[in-house]
């Protein structure tokens, strides 16, 4: 991956180009960003970078066989480790290692921006905590300690060490703080709050912000042919999220206003039996607008707030979305708007762990009725 290959985060893009070109790399670097942050092909670009034996001004040269290779993320240099749930896997475990980097491997090809819920569906994980296993530590001080093959950099990818095991968190430390020469740790973190103090103070932060709307706009320009009305109403659900914005242009249905308004209507009303009748209508939506509607959903809600507080200059509703949002705000407050949108991201989770849809939105309306009509 170039770092051409990744929208806006200018500066940032700079300040690692400029780290190598003067040799100061840190030996190892915590990339942080929320979920929907672009740190993880930041971070591939950057590997692909120092490792790469024509590098140009602004970019590796994507010509070399260093490029070339880390294009396939198959260098022999560059280095994996990466969550995992409780999988059936085969009980010859060099076999297993093999599989599963073939499959992360294709998983960064295919889905450049996943996620952690992306990267389990696509190697068919269990509906289960993911983790990085105690024996990753071990794996990653052998495989550091080998003579590199190919370049004069070894480069180890530790994608979301928040899950490390323990005893694997505390197992890297030593080599953390002191790795071989010439060897570069990258963490690339949604969580720093979840990491051990001890692996923050061995690595230098940087932290990685969501898009912004220009920057996620002129990508969707570039690389989809959706109508500026439908850009216009993914960048509001998206808030900065290219992997959302993406999957939002894959929907088949258009999630739109008159279906969030009237759900609230009904939940507002407390119309029990239209409730019920909608929460069969979600669950005939597939799975990818159903998520849809509880984005919009949060993202209404934000925009209520904004309203509420008289944040009018950075509210993105306009038109009839604008008019509801006016009239929706009349029955709401803080706290409303605070307690909903805590059960609308609680629904959001168990959604996403294949959690049944109609009991799902069915338990979420009840509980928002109580909440608007208390």
């Amino acid at each position: 991956m170039k770092f051409a290959d990744i929208p806006g985060l200018h500066e940032i893009k700079q300040k690692l180009i400029q780290s190598v070109q003067h040799n100061k790399m840190a030996h190892a670097q915590l990339f942080a960003g929320k979920e929907g942050a672009l740190n993880l092909p930041l971070a591939l670009a950057y590997a692909t970078y120092i490792q790469c034996t024509d590098r140009k001004p602004d970019d590796s040269c994507g010509a070399c066989p260093a490029c070339t290779k880390n294009q396939k993320f198959v260098h022999p240099d560059l280095h994996f480790v990466f969550p995992l749930s409780n999988i059936k896997n085969d009980k010859d475990a060099d076999r297993f290692r093999a599989e599963i980097t073939k499959s992360w491997r294709s998983f960064l090809s295919e889905q450049p921006f996943g996620k952690l819920d992306d990267w389990t569906n696509f190697y068919g994980g269990e509906n289960k905590q993911a983790l990085i296993s105690r024996e990753e530590s071990r794996t990653i001080i052998k495989t550091l300690s080998l003579k590199s093959f190919e370049s004069q950099y070894k480069v180890m990818v530790i994608w979301q060490p928040e899950y490390m095991h323990g005893s694997a968190a505390n197992g890297i430390l030593k080599i953390l703080e002191e790795p071989p020469v010439d060897t570069f740790f990258l963490l690339v973190t949604n969580a720093v709050d979840r990491l051990l103090p001890t692996i923050i103070s061995r690595t230098q932060l940087i932290q990685v912000p969501l898009l912004t709307d220009e920057d996620l706009d002129a990508y969707l320009q570039q690389e989809t042919t959706i109508n500026e009305s439908d850009r216009r109403n993914i960048l509001q659900l998206a808030d900065g999220d290219l992997n959302l914005a993406l999957r939002l242009t894959q929907s088949e249905e258009n999630i739109n206003q008159n279906l969030f308004a009237d759900w609230m209507r009904a939940c507002f009303k407390k119309s029990y039996a239209d409730l019920v009748r909608m929460a069969d209508e979600f669950h005939q939506m597939d799975k990818l607008n159903q998520r849809n509607l509880l984005y919009y959903s949060i993202s209404m809600m934000r925009e209520s707030l904004l309203f509420i507080a008289g944040s009018t200059s950075i509210n993105r509703t306009q038109g009839s979305e604008l008019k509801f949002i006016q009239d929706f705000s009349k029955v709401l407050n803080v706290i409303k708007i605070e307690k909903a949108n805590r059960l609308m991201s609680d629904a959001s989770y168990y959604l996403e762990r294949n959690g049944s849809a109609k009991m799902i939105f069915l338990n979420l309306s009840l509980q928002l009725s109580l909440v608007l009509n208390p």
